[in-house]
């Protein structure tokens, strides 16, 4: 099993490629990887309760750890009580801890 980071920077709503980005999260988990979507920048956007699409939560009930970084919730105005089911807020320096352990990481 090959564990792997994804980050997402992107807006699901302003760009279709995140969309595709979450289908990666998805695919890689659906073959048994470890997968952790980390969401920062516009792309906490989607951890919101609020949110028109819920593709952020079936990842997390598929077994893809979601985090959303506090930083960038904290920037857009996002309290920790509007995050979706399943999704945890977290600080950006989990990425190095992940890179130390040897996961892959990409970002998008």
């Amino acid at each position: 099993m090959t564990k792997y980071t994804l980050i997402a920077s992107r807006d699901a709503f302003e760009s279709s490629e995140a969309g595709h980005y979450l289908d990666l999260a998805a695919d890689l988990r659906k073959e048994g990887n470890d997968v952790t979507l980390f969401l920062v920048q516009n792309g906490v956007f989607a951890a919101r309760k609020s949110a028109r699409t819920r593709a952020v939560e079936a990842l997390a009930g598929a077994g893809v750890t979601v985090l959303a970084d506090a930083f960038s919730l904290r920037e857009r105005g996002i309290a920790k009580d509007r995050l979706a089911a399943d999704v945890r807020a977290s600080e950006l320096d989990i990425i190095i801890d992940h890179l130390a352990e040897g996961r892959r990481v990409i970002w998008h």
